[in-house]
């Protein structure tokens, strides 16, 4: 496989290509500007994205960074491997019974999804560990030879070995791992809890073993026919942290792809935000709605992290890009619940057979169907008429009128209501991101993606008191943009569960745990380049249960760790709005990110533009808005320049997505080409 190293100056321009649950997107950064392309998602992956390749006639060495479902949809629609896990005696059921949180406090019949391993193929094996990693007893070699035996029988494909306490000391973890892997086919692989999280939680690091090696396979076969229909191709992947790795270590740590997709767009949002406020640390909240949902995010000046974070209700203690994500698409279906109500998604039409209006056999009116009958959308305009609807807009005005009619409204009356709908589904997210974190949406700017956000953009930004909405150049495919602007990154931690007063009069423990991430990240990162790391320490009032994370200063001194204090303190006051400076403080990790630069791609400027703004209109036609149509003008995006505005209504039309500028509001565009939508002056 070809070296996966950063673009040098010479190279040809990196592909960002994503895919999505409908479309797949690629982007290159040319000379001449953006050269963007769509095409449907396929089953496998990669014939879709080899088929993009091809239509966009780039270079045969071009590199590719990559963002790929196909982890997450292992995980949503339970179609990962036949796993088994092999525990520390008298854990086995550790995965079931978890945290027994009750996500539906008053469900009088709750239901919980089954394990992705159910009892028959967890194992136990005689070893112990102490919390502080003393051996209390020895492993017993021979069960783990008994166990592989029982796996070999049971036809398993992937392996989690989780032993308790085994972050203090691997040791029996991997001697353990070395008998499976003599007794078991090289094709199942065996994923580590000791190699993938050192760190304590035994449920959290349990099931996150398990969600690795249950995705891995599955990822594994799909990168490697990946690289080999690509040839020469160097390939980075996306990860859920918004850095990326390379392929192998993406298909040994495949659980690192969980949010390979919605990560790009965080990152794609900011990179367009700091071009265009002029700032290394715009504050900026994301909306990315595609075909099936809508992710958000607050960036508060840098792409927000968490390592607390669950996929199809299940924990992943990985580092992730911190995304909120609700079932609110342009294919979510519209449908009268049972007791009258309008209800839109979760379900979604998905790509087969799509919207109603997509003339695929679709007969649920969807969000877009909606749109289309509101005159926000023209079939001839999809696409950029690449694609039109081929039963558009009276297919879709027939499902749309149909629910209307068992609402006891018009067809227009009942698309307002679906948007209405969506849009508040939508709006709580967006206020689960900022208000509910002390932050007021007032103060940052709305920067809207995807397909269909910004459809969307203004009704929320309005909702929300918010003042402005930022429209990328290309905001159908800006998370394959973000692809091309994320740096290759490494995540690891090591626990340390030592109060902060031992570690303040004596760091030697800071100073070890740091010297070890940092000998994994260049281990890791020594085919891109020659990383910097940043470390972390994981902070908690001695008793608490989930910890703030703060920036460790190097050389690691006493000093050092009093500072990580304080900024501890001052971080949790912010965020809880409290804090106690004479209660015990507690380190729980050290966390070290490696980062290995990538040039960001030179996106194009343009000088104010002479040209006048007529050249861009389409024409002018009636749109849905309220309780009746409004005339508005329709534009060409690809003909608006810097130097542009127009008043509301209006919408713009572009091969990847369409604007809508409600009345009240004004539009105007940048030397990046963005689209601002801003707040008439006095409303």
């Amino acid at each position: 496989m070809p070296s996966p190293s950063p673009e040098s100056p010479s190279a040809p321009p990196a592909v960002g290509v994503d895919v999505g649950g409908t479309f797949t997107d690629f982007v290159v950064v040319t000379d001449e500007g953006l050269q963007v392309h769509k095409e449907p998602t396929t089953d496998p992956q990669h014939e879709a994205v080899v088929a993009g390749l091809d239509r966009l006639e780039v270079g045969p060495t071009a590199p590719i960074v990559h963002g790929t479902t196909t982890a997450t949809n292992a995980l949503l629609e339970r179609r990962g491997a036949r796993t088994a896990l092999v525990t520390t005696e008298g854990f086995a059921d550790v995965l079931v019974i978890g945290r027994q949180n009750r996500p539906d406090l008053y469900d009088l019949q709750p239901s919980r999804p089954s394990p992705l391993v159910p009892a028959e193929r967890r194992h136990e094996v005689p070893e112990r560990l102490s919390a502080d990693g003393e051996v209390l007893a020895p492993l017993d070699e021979d069960a783990v030879r008994q166990v592989a035996r029982m796996l070999a029988e049971q036809d398993v494909k992937s392996v989690a070995l989780v032993f308790l306490f085994s972050y203090r000391d691997p040791e029996h973890e991997e001697r353990a791992a070395e008998i499976l892997r003599a007794a078991l086919p090289d094709n199942v692989p065996i994923t580590r809890s000791s190699a993938l999280l050192l760190e304590y939680r035994e449920y959290e690091r349990t099931a996150t073993t398990v969600v690795n090696a249950y995705v891995r396979p599955p990822v594994e076969q799909y990168l490697a026919r990946l690289d080999e229909t690509l040839g020469e191709r160097p390939v980075r992947v996306m990860q859920s942290n918004g850095g990326t790795i390379g392929l192998n270590l993406a298909a040994e740590q495949a659980a690192r792809l969980a949010l390979s997709g919605p990560a790009g767009g965080v990152v794609g949002a900011l990179g367009v935000a700091r071009r265009a406020l002029n700032t290394d640390a715009p504050r900026i909240m994301t909306l990315d709605m595609g075909g099936t949902s809508a992710d958000v995010a607050l960036c508060d000046g840098a792409v927000p992290r968490t390592t607390e974070h669950t996929i199809a209700d299940l924990p992943l203690r990985l580092p992730a890009t911190d995304i909120h994500t609700v079932g609110a698409g342009g294919g979510s279906i519209a449908h009268v619940d049972a007791g009258g109500s309008l209800r839109v998604g979760p379900e979604s039409a998905g790509a087969e057979p799509g919207p109603v209006c997509y003339g695929r056999g679709g007969t649920e009116p969807t969000v877009t169907d909606a749109h289309l009958v509101l005159g926000r959308l023209a079939a001839e305009h999809v696409l950029g008429g690449a694609e039109t609807l081929d039963m558009a807009p009276e297919a879709a005005r027939e499902a749309v009128a149909a629910l209307g009619a068992d609402l006891g409204r018009s067809a227009e009356e009942a698309a307002l209501g679906i948007l209405r709908v969506a849009n508040t589904t939508m709006e709580r997210a967006l206020r689960r991101v900022s208000v509910e974190r002390g932050h007021d949406p007032r103060d940052y700017t709305l920067v809207a993606f995807g397909g269909a956000g910004p459809l969307h953009a203004v009704a929320l930004a309005e909702a929300l008191g918010m003042k402005r909405v930022l429209v990328p150049p290309a905001p159908g495919v800006l998370s394959a943009l973000g692809l091309l602007m994320a740096d290759v990154v490494y995540d690891t931690s090591r626990a340390v569960l030592t109060r902060a007063a031992a570690l303040r009069d004596d760091p030697a423990p800071l100073r070890e745990a740091a010297a070890a991430v940092e000998r994994e990240v260049q281990d890791v990162l020594a085919d891109h380049g020659t990383p910097a790391l940043d470390v972390k320490l994981d902070v908690r009032y001695a008793g608490q249960s989930y910890e703030v994370s703060v920036p460790l200063e190097t050389p690691i001194t006493g000093a050092a760790v009093d500072d990580a204090i304080q900024a501890f303190h001052d971080r949790h006051r912010r965020r809880y709005g409290h804090a106690d400076p004479d209660e015990p403080v507690e380190v729980v990790a050290l966390r070290g990110r490696g980062t290995v630069a990538v040039p960001p791609p030179a996106l194009p400027r343009e000088p104010e533009t002479s040209r006048p703004l007529d050249d861009a209109v389409l024409g002018t036609r009636p749109v849905w808005f309220n309780d009746e149509p409004t005339p508005t003008t329709a534009y060409a995006r690809t003909d608006l320049h810097h130097g542009h505005a127009f008043e509301g209504p209006a919408v713009l039309h572009q091969y990847d997505a369409t604007l809508v500028v409600p009345p009240g509001w004004r539009a105007r565009i940048d030397t990046w080409r963005n689209v601002w939508i801003e707040r008439r002056a006095g409303r």
